[in-house]
Order: C-alpha cells, then sequence, then structure tokens
C-alpha cells in the first residue's frame, strides 16, 4: 500500500509536490501550537487525541452493544460531530488556502503557475481534514458496522459510513472555501481582510450552535413527520444521514429527496468553492504585495474609550486593537472563546427545555470553567507579540514604573476577560428562581474572576503583545489533557461545595473570605515583586555549554626494558 502511494505521488507534477510539502509545515501556526515547530510531531498529537476517543467508542460499543432503535441517534451524533471537528479544523486554517506576502513574492516570479499554488494549499489543508476522519472512525466504524450490521451486511454499512463521513467533511469544507473565494473576489483586498476576520468568528458561532442546539430525532418516522420538514430541510447533518441510510439501503422512499438534497448540496459547493478560488487566484495575487500583515485602520471618526489613566488606556487601547486587527491573535482566542461557546451553549441546550428552577451544580461548574478559559486564554495570548519591529518605541518610552504598566495589563485581563463572562453569567442567572442565590454566585465570580487575573500575573512582566518568544514551548497534549482532568476536577469541586454555601450563610462566608484572601495574597504578592522587576521584551534561550567530549590524551612513555634493549 505504501509502495502504490509512493508510485502515485511520484506522478505528479514536481512543483506540486514541493509546494504540497512547504505548505503542509504552514497549514497551521505552529510557532505559537506546536512542540519546537515540528509538523510530524503536531500532526501525530491531533491524531493522538482523536484516536483516543475512537478506540474507547469502539471499545465500549463492543463490550455494551446498544439497542438498533439507538441507531439513528448515534449516527446523528456521529455525523454531527464529524462535521463539528472538519468545520472547526477550517475555520482554524482559515486563511491557508490563500497565498501570503511571502508565497507572492516567492512565486510569482518564477514559472509556477496560480493554480498548481491553489491546488497544493488545498491539499495541504485538506489533510488535515483526511487525518481526523480517519483518526476519527478508525474502530468506531468497525464496530458501528458489526454491531448494527452483522457480519453479512457490515461490509456495506462500514463502506457507507466513511463515504458520508468524507462527504459531510468535504460538504462543510468546500461551503466554507466557496464563501471565502466569493467575498475575495467580489470585494477590494481591504475590504475583504476586514470581512474575513468577522466571518471567521461567525463560523466558530455558527459550527457550535449547529451542533450543540439541533434536536436529536430518534427515529426515520420522525424524519419524514411534517412537523419536522422545516428542521430536516434546512440542517445539512440531517441530509447526510438520510444519505448513509440510503447508501447502506435503509432509506425509506419517502425520504429520498433528503439523500437527494445531500448529493446536491455537496455539488454545488465543491463546484462553487473550485470556481470562485481558480478566478481568486488569477485576480488577487498582485494585490497581496501591497496589503499590510495587520488589517489597516479605517478611515473617519473613532471614538477612543478611556480606560483610567493615560498608561492603562495606551495598553488597554493597544491590547483591544491588537486582539481585533491581527490574525494570529484573534484565531489564538477564537481557540479558548470556542471552549466558552460550547459550554454555553451545552448549558443553554439544557435551560430551554426547562421553567426556571433552583440554581444547580451544572450551573455553577460550567460558568466558572468558563471564566478559566477566558482569563487563561487571553493570557496565553498576551504573551504572542504583535510586531517585534515596533517594539523599540515601547522600550524608549518606559518612563513609569513596572507596577503601573502591570496594573495596566490587570486592568486588559479584567475587561477583556472576566466582565464578558460575568455579564454572560448574569444574564444567565434570569433563569433561576429565587434570586438570592444566582445574585451570591455572581459576587464569587467577581473574586474568582480576580484571583484567576492575579494568578495568570505572576512574574508577567512586560507589555502584552511586545515581548519576543521562543516558539514551540507549547504541546497540544499536556495542555488539552490538563485542562480536562484538572479544571473538570476543580470545577466540579468548587461547584459541589458552593451549591451547599448558596444556602448556607456561615458556609458562604468562608467561601467568599477565602476566595478574597486568595485574590488579595495574590495581588500584594504580584505588586511587591513588580517594584523591583524590570520589563523585558525579548525571551533569551537558556545559556547552554556544550561539551565536545575531546580530552588530550598524553603519549605513553616508552618502558624501562624497551630502554634498556636499545
Amino acid at each position: 500500500m505504501r509502495r502504490l502511494i509512493a508510485i502515485l505521488a511520484a506522478r505528479l507534477p514536481l512543483h506540486f509536490r514541493v509546494l504540497y510539502r512547504q505548505f503542509l509545515l504552514r497549514v497551521i501556526d505552529l510557532e505559537s501550537l506546536s512542540i519546537e515547530a515540528d509538523i510530524p510531531r503536531f500532526l501525530g498529537q491531533f491524531a493522538g487525541i482523536l484516536l483516543f476517543f475512537s478506540i474507547g467508542r469502539g471499545v465500549l460499543i463492543l463490550m455494551f452493544p446498544p439497542p438498533p432503535a439507538a441507531a439513528l441517534s448515534i449516527q446523528q451524533s456521529q455525523f454531527s460531530l464529524m462535521m463539528l471537528i472538519a468545520g472547526l479544523i477550517t475555520v482554524i486554517t482559515w486563511d491557508s488556502i490563500f497565498p501570503d506576502r511571502r508565497d507572492v513574492m516567492i512565486l510569482a516570479p518564477l514559472p509556477v503557475r496560480p493554480h498548481i499554488v491553489l491546488f497544493a494549499k488545498l491539499a495541504a489543508s485538506a489533510g488535515i481534514i483526511g487525518l481526523a476522519i480517519v483518526c476519527f472512525n478508525c474502530l468506531s466504524s468497525l464496530s458501528l458496522s458489526i454491531v448494527f450490521a452483522g457480519l453479512a451486511g457490515s461490509p456495506r454499512y462500514f463502506l457507507a459510513w466513511w463515504f458520508t463521513m468524507a462527504a459531510c467533511s468535504a460538504f462543510l469544507y468546500c461551503a466554507v472555501l466557496a464563501v471565502q473565494g466569493l467575498a475575495a473576489l467580489l470585494l477590494p483586498r481591504r475590504a475583504f481582510l476586514r470581512l474575513s476576520s468577522i466571518l471567521q468568528l461567525a463560523a466558530f458561532a455558527l459550527f457550535l450552535s449547529a451542533y450543540f442546539l439541533s434536536p436529536t430525532l430518534p427515529s426515520l418516522t420522525d424524519f419524514a413527520a411534517s412537523a419536522n420538514h422545516t428542521l430536516v430541510s434546512r440542517m445539512p447533518s440531517y441530509w447526510f444521514v438520510a444519505l448513509f441510510n440510503q447508501l447502506a439501503g435503509r432509506l425509506p422512499s419517502q425520504l429520498v429527496w433528503l439523500a437527494t438534497r445531500a448529493w446536491i448540496a455537496l455539488g454545488m459547493v465543491a463546484a462553487g468553492a473550485g470556481f470562485s478560488l481558480l478566478l481568486c487566484y488569477t485576480h488577487t495575487m498582485k494585490k497581496i504585495v501591497e496589503e499590510p500583515d495587520l488589517v489597516p485602520g479605517a478611515a473617519g471618526f473613532h471614538w477612543i474609550p478611556r480606560f483610567g489613566s493615560s498608561l492603562a488606556g495606551a495598553v488597554a487601547l493597544f491590547s483591544l486593537r491588537s486582539i481585533t486587527r491581527s490574525r494570529q491573535h484573534r484565531l489564538a482566542l477564537a481557540f479558548y472563546w470556542s471552549i466558552i461557546f460550547a459550554l454555553a451553549l451545552a448549558w443553554l441546550r439544557n435551560a430551554l427545555k426547562t421553567p426556571p428552577e433552583p440554581v444547580n451544580i451544572d450551573f455553577l461548574m460550567w460558568t466558572f470553567l468558563m471564566m478559566c478559559f477566558a482569563v487563561l486564554g487571553l493570557r496565553g495570548v498576551f504573551s504572542l507579540p504583535i510586531s517585534l519591529h515596533a517594539n523599540w518605541m515601547l522600550r524608549v518610552t518606559q518612563l513609569r514604573p513596572t507596577t503601573k504598566y502591570l496594573a495596566a495589563t490587570r486592568l486588559c485581563l479584567l475587561l477583556f476577560g472576566v466582565a464578558p463572562i460575568w455579564i454572560i453569567t448574569a444574564a444567565f442567572s434570569f433563569h433561576f428562581t429565587p434570586w438570592q442565590p444566582a445574585a451570591r454566585h455572581l459576587a464569587f465570580m467577581a473574586l474568582a474572576g480576580w484571583a484567576l487575573v492575579e494568578l495568570g500575573l505572576i512574574r508577567f512582566y512586560k507589555v502584552p503583545f511586545t515581548c519576543s518568544y521562543l516558539p514551540g514551548k507549547t504541546n497540544i497534549q499536556v495542555i488539552f489533557w490538563g485542562s480536562l482532568i484538572v479544571l473538570f476536577i476543580l470545577g466540579m469541586t468548587l461547584a459541589n461545595y458552593e451549591i451547599g454555601a448558596l444556602t448556607n450563610l456561615r458556609q458562604y462566608f468562608t467561601l467568599m473570605t477565602f476566595a478574597a484572601g486568595a485574590a488579595a495574597g495574590l495581588f500584594a504578592y504580584n505588586r511587591t515583586q513588580a517594584r523591583t522587576a524590570v520589563l523585558y521584551f525579548e525571551e533569551l534561550p537558556p545559556e547552554i555549554i556544550t561539551k565536545l567530549g575531546l580530552i588530550y590524551v598524553p603519549p605513553a612513555k616508552p618502558s624501562s626494558t624497551n630502554a634498556s634493549s636499545n
């Protein structure tokens, strides 16, 4: 098999093979995400996470086979989750399909046609989705085929499953590419850069909302019901469930129109993506060289809000504009906010089904986890530089003590990290009755957010977005499993304690005293350490003395017997 793949790859044009390898190394911003900027190790970590879920789900299905009535529900959940994974990967690799300034300046003088560049970039970004499809379905697809189709029908079930998984992922991938290509083709380059950031964040919200808010239909009879006709006709995940059952030979005749809709939609988005991107590459590549790395500011009236002192206002405004105008920072922050949005939607989906009720543990845990991801995610984004060529300006204008800069960074974390989550929590609190426990939880959330901010400011003696960094220090698997285990355990522990404290004033006073003491203690520690600290703008690697292992061995002296014989 490997030899066949090598033979087929050798038949591809040399330009395509070279560009594919180069674009694959840059399809994701490895400087901020991977280990030592090594794409194989990053992809191995990414595949390992998906393989863990696939193997675990496959083993559970074989050990505890679900009833046949649950087959359709499992299909809906798996296809919806696969579309969510493919959609998030497409959004994370949002601008990787378009050449950047370096690509154009290097490739334009060379005899490389634009369509070769386009196909190489498409293959590189689609390869990540292909890896996700294989890892996510490697064992679970086999287990589901054996359980629901038996040994006789499992081959057809298995092939239909893999084809539909690839089809639904390709549909979402091509749909996003079609929207990007049409926007780049119809709009001026500067307007496209502005709209692209909005579309990227909107795609995050749309994919997560569609996954968490779409209901599950338990049977094909519910698919055919007239009451659900509008729902199934508008949700692509239901189209591909019907397509799978058609390929597996299990689709009733009254639902053939739904599978036909999947075929038509897949063909339309594939044709639209190919047509728009081909035209875009032939018309916009020359404009890319003339555009700056950051989205330029718009002309006209600008209202600048005041954030305390002049220094605090300057740092807060610089941070806000860096987040909104820089693709790298916007994408990194959107990753954390996608988790927050997913947690909010997961709770909201259950809350919409129930009338007003007392505060429960799920609400306490989800809101605390949202606060953790908001503050720690923003603190991580602060460490990424925005423009190393402009750091000299901030160096020569350092006229205030380090404590003032630390206070300005604290204000940014409170405004852009703690305040939005607190407002979301306050909005969710209207669902609960009585209102007193929800109000007490809001007071605790304010102190917890302050404590998390102070925890993130430990030894952070720099201005946000201005310090160079050593790339490749992040381990994706450690962060993922660490966050999944540590934060969830911490959230469950606090939620179990707080649910009792909300109705017991003495226990609530103890909880608030502990939270306030932790926040005040961390605040005092950071302020004391900042008085003697110096702002730094360069993160230097540790000095390591390398030994070559060269040891001088003097020649051996002649022995006395040899000397006497001579």
